[in-house]
């Protein structure tokens, strides 16, 4: 394997990742070269060795022998001898470091340094480029208090929710907002698997003071993923000390998770009720507005870094209804397309953005099929479904059928003529009518608009 190529496997792992996981694990290996079929990387220490080895190991070697089948296997070796240091480790150390360990791993360690410095913040994420809607505005209201940096009124806040829901952008938004206008204020930013490798270091360098007085003088303290943490005892021990000391000292702490507090299996109890003493705030998963709120946020700003590429009508909007996964999902969907778009020198329309994002499109199938879609609207307007496919055209029976047309278009792959088959054998420009009405009165009648998200959330439950 060349340079290139780990450079190449490199930004693989950087986009599923994550930055916080890539930053601490990924980033921080050199390749050394590769004999044998056996790769070799240089990490910092052993604990770090024997981590991305337990973690991220087989997907390392997956990535690598795809591009080079020969190599069979990955050594870390760490950047300086320290036998001694393994040697004085305590037994706290060893219990927590040899639940992450893997025996192929060849690793020294190496020093721990003492300096307080957290996840790089990426500028990308802040306030101004955070998309509001129903699912997020009471978490964005909250992050927004809590960066005003006045006098403490909830700690901790705690945020939670599913992966690409905006957690980790609402905490580096706080963390900008706090840096820009409070300059005076300590404020560490890093994830809970950061917080252990710190720990687990000064238990094995015998540096434990060094570790809780820096903690200690944080004024503001943000912990991303603290489920990591749960069911390493020693760990939780520390991180229950250092938010106590910090919540006497009036020091506002901020967290994130992937679940809320009473959900995280192997969290002690005192752990659990702590973080459930502030605000606890849910990002619930996104609607068709946030995202469509979201594509055209991100599509205004690839239209400025390719100008003159044109996107046709209806795109975003059917992007909106067909990835519903999460947002970095849909993000790098259009990223993608527009990328895609600018090489091949075509305008972005619905034949290349299915064929260029074939692969996720494929994956955010939707399973609803146009009888459901029918058999639902025609319950919730108690209508019979004879009458929502029928002739008449009575409003009692038209605008169920229109939504009905509607939520067709927006959550199946079906054509418009194929979606008139199913409504009476109607002619596809009835079809197309119908859907722009309803995005019009979508606009225009809250209850409409009511009705129609709540039959795509049931359809898509």
């Amino acid at each position: 394997m060349t340079q290139d190529q780990w450079g190449t496997i490199r930004e693989e792992l950087n986009q599923t990742m994550g930055a916080n996981s890539f930053q601490s694990w990924i980033e921080p290996l050199t390749y050394l070269g590769s004999e044998n079929g056996i790769a070799r990387f240089q990490v910092p220490t052993n604990f770090m060795g024997n981590y991305v080895s337990q973690n991220y190991g087989d997907m390392l070697l997956s990535k690598i022998t795809r591009l080079n089948p020969s190599i069979r296997r990955i050594v870390f070796d760490a950047a300086t001898s320290s036998a001694s240091n393994e040697n004085r480790a305590s037994a706290n150390t060893k219990t927590e470091a040899e639940s992450l360990s893997a025996p192929a791993v060849q690793t020294k360690a190496a020093p721990q340094s003492d300096s307080l410095s957290g996840s790089p913040l990426d500028k990308r994420f802040t306030f101004d480029t955070f998309v509001v809607g129903k699912p997020n505005e009471l978490a964005h209201a909250a992050a927004r208090r809590v960066a005003e940096g006045g006098p403490v009124t909830f700690n901790p806040l705690f945020l939670y929710g599913g992966v690409g829901l905006g957690k980790t952008h609402l905490m580096h938004a706080i963390a900008w907002e706090l840096r820009n206008n409070h300059p005076h204020l300590n404020v560490l930013n890093l994830s809970a698997e950061q917080f252990m490798y710190r720990f687990v270091q000064a238990l094995r360098d015998r540096k434990m003071m060094d570790f809780k007085e820096l903690f200690r003088s944080v004024d503001v303290l943000m912990v991303d993923d603290v489920q990591f943490i749960a069911g390493k005892d020693s760990t939780q021990e520390e991180f229950f000390h250092t938010f106590n000391a910090l919540v006497d000292q009036h020091k506002q702490i901020i967290i994130s998770a992937d679940r809320a507090p009473e959900e995280i299996k192997d969290m002690e109890n005192r752990i659990r009720s702590r973080l459930q003493s502030g605000l606890v705030v849910d990002l619930h998963p996104t609607d068709y507005e946030l995202r469509l709120g979201i594509l055209q946020s991100k599509s205004e700003m690839y239209a400025r870094m390719y100008p003159g590429l044109e996107v046709e009508h209806g795109i975003l909007e059917f992007l909106a209804a067909r990835i519903v996964s999460n947002v970095r999902i849909l993000e790098g969907a259009l990223t993608r397309l527009f990328a895609f778009a600018s090489l091949v020198g075509k305008p972005i329309s619905m034949d290349l953005t299915q064929e260029c994002l074939t692969d996720i499109l494929r994956v955010s199938e939707r399973k609803v099929s146009i009888e459901e879609i029918q058999r639902k609207v025609a319950d919730h307007y108690l209508i019979r479904h004879s009458d929502l496919v029928g002739p008449k055209r009575v409003r009692t029976f038209a605008r169920p059928r229109q939504i009905a047309m509607y939520l067709c278009k927006q959550l199946t792959t079906r054509s418009l003529p194929e979606i008139g088959r199913h409504f009476g054998g109607r002619d596809h420009t009835t079809v197309m009518h119908g859907v722009r009405r309803i995005e019009e009165l979508k606009k225009q009648d809250a209850q409409i608009a009511e009705d129609v998200e709540l039959l795509r959330r049931s359809l898509e439950a």
